[in-house]
């Protein structure tokens, strides 16, 4: 049993408000926190404790990362300076560029060489406070180099951050194939071998008119749903496809995006319990103009997560910590909105309910950053101020 105590406290407990709790304490036992309060009324069966004194550091619960596509070869610096030239993201995809470019890289790639390349990217994330890390397939568009990637996935473990795997087969159309309908056919049929193999927690899609349409999307989601996995969707980002309702319509986690999220969407995603979740670093490296509609997701009571999205083309970030300020900037969300959306209902978006929050019972994940009150983490960006992450009670360090 450890204590650690006299830091201040932003707990999130409840659906509003930071919580903060000064000169609280936090005992964990067993990888949870067995209480949480403030140090003067510690129960006693704190007594005999391990003691972490804070010293008043901020103690926030770990940060979720729920959408990542950590796992590739190659960079797309390229595209970079062609979009400063004026180039979309649709007309690059379109040249060959954007995800297929990816896909090239990864199929010639080891599993050696994608493990090293996605653990310096992982450990970024993890030296700013992530403690749970979602990872997507989706640049190998076959078979093989689809469950190689989602294995490497699942090793990044190792670094002492809970992976979550999401099978993105259905993520473009890949070379060999010139009809979506047969590739589509063919990701149905991998889809059992993956769960068979233990690779997929999770499956998602890319619903757009550069992509895959809803008719497509929902047989691969029937087909994840007869196999028991959740769903999730890349929705509405460049255009209104109706995704977000047929994701709702099949109990989706999240839906991912949503720049052109319609009413008729967040009304569905709100009825469905489904989470948005918005990716500024996206929106930002891709200069849209259009807004996610935060304002109508915070009236239908809609959750909102924030995750980097790190992909090599349209979000090469690994900072979590300027998510946040993003998140705040350029949407226009309380830094409580943006820490929320990167604690619980990043959480949320991956169907976990047993973190994200500092409350008794949960997994004992959570950071201690040198500052004075949650709101810093959103408000200060270009430095990391995390002192120390802990993963399930274990010290991890920055």
């Amino acid at each position: 049993m450890k204590l650690w105590r006299g830091g201040r406290l932003a707990t999130l407990a409840g659906e509003r408000g930071w919580g903060l709790v000064d000169d609280g304490a936090l005992l964990v036992d067993g990888g949870r926190l067995l209480w949480v309060g403030p140090s003067a009324e510690l129960p006693a069966q704190a007594a005999g404790a391990e003691v972490v004194e804070l010293g008043g550091a901020l103690v926030t619960p770990g940060l979720v990362d729920c959408h990542t596509h950590l796992v590739y070869g190659g960079n797309r610096a390229d595209e970079f300076e062609r979009r400063l030239h004026g180039e979309s993201y649709a007309d690059i995809a379109k040249a060959g560029g954007g995800i297929r470019s990816t896909v090239a890289a990864t199929r010639a790639a080891s599993e050696a060489e994608l493990l090293a390349a996605a653990r310096k990217r992982a450990l970024a994330l993890v030296h700013e406070g992530v403690t749970t890390l979602e990872v997507k397939s989706g640049y190998g568009l076959e078979l093989a180099t689809e469950a190689r990637m989602l294995r490497v996935a699942r090793r990044l473990a190792e670094l002492g951050v809970d992976v979550r795997t999401t099978c993105l087969a259905a993520h473009a159309l890949p070379p060999e194939f010139s009809a979506a309908d047969d590739y589509i056919d063919a990701v149905c049929a991998w889809l059992p071998q993956l769960q068979a193999e233990g690779l997929v927690d999770a499956v998602d899609a890319f619903c757009e008119h550069i992509a895959f349409s809803p008719a497509q999307v929902a047989r691969v989601f029937d087909t994840a749903r007869r196999l028991g996995l959740p769903v999730k969707l890349h929705a509405e980002q460049l255009s209104d496809q109706g995704g977000a309702a047929l994701a709702a319509s099949c109990g989706a986690l999240s839906c991912d995006h949503l720049e052109y999220l319609s009413p008729a969407g967040v009304h569905a995603m709100a009825q469905a319990g489904t989470v948005a979740v918005l990716l500024p670093g996206a929106f930002y490296a891709l200069k849209e103009t259009r807004l996610p509609p935060v304002a109508a997701l915070r009236e239908a009571g809609v959750p909102i997560a924030i995750a980097t999205d790190h992909n090599p083309g349209s979000s090469p970030t690994l900072s979590p910590l300027l998510m946040l300020n993003m998140a705040c900037v350029l949407f226009g969300l309380t830094p409580e909105e943006a820490l929320r959306g990167m604690t619980v209902n990043g959480a949320r978006a991956l169907g976990l309910s047993d973190r994200g929050q500092l409350v008794a019972g949960q997994r004992a994940d959570f950071c201690i950053w040198d500052g004075g009150h949650p709101r810093e983490l959103a408000a200060c960006f270009g430095h990391n101020p995390l002192i120390e992450r802990v993963s399930q009670g274990v010290q991890g360090g920055p």
